[in-house]
């Protein structure tokens, strides 16, 4: 365990420090590292949203992969100095279930993860992302507040 660990992140403060938890556990067993920041699409389920037409939603989407980018360059200046093996991976869909995929496809044996998110409203009503990730994950997840 803790040989290839999996961090998502999403900008808010508990996928920072998930972030730094992954890190440490990755320093002292000499593990690597997989950061990854999942965008999800306008349209992909969101409750409250209002219809908008082609060239919103595609403005939208953008804007989305930028914020994404961006979260991944954050992750990477945290780690200035670090003398371990990182992996950055963006994707965009459905949270939990790339987070899965992205554990299985990397060979991942341990995911740590934020307890809460920036999905806001829809965390409330549908669930968390990192409950659902528990819940499916098929290697040790490790919550973190």
């Amino acid at each position: 365990m803790f040989k290839k660990i999996l961090v998502p992140v999403d900008g808010s403060q508990t996928s920072w420090k998930a972030l730094e938890t992954g890190k440490s556990l990755a320093e002292k067993y000499d593990g690597v590292l997989v950061v990854i920041t999942v965008m999800l699409p306008y349209g992909a389920g969101g409750l409250l949203q209002m219809s908008l037409d082609q060239t919103l939603i595609d403005q939208n989407n953008a804007a989305m992969k930028k914020a994404g980018f961006a979260t991944l360059e954050l992750a990477k200046e945290k780690f200035s100095g670090y003398k371990g093996e990182v992996e950055y991976v963006e994707e965009t869909g459905n949270p939990a279930e790339l987070i899965l995929d992205a554990c299985k496809s990397k060979g991942c044996d341990t995911i740590v993860i934020g307890s809460r998110g920036l999905s806001g409203v829809e965390e409330f009503l549908l669930g968390s992302v990192s409950s659902k990730v528990s819940q499916y994950a098929k290697v040790p997840v490790m919550v973190v507040k």
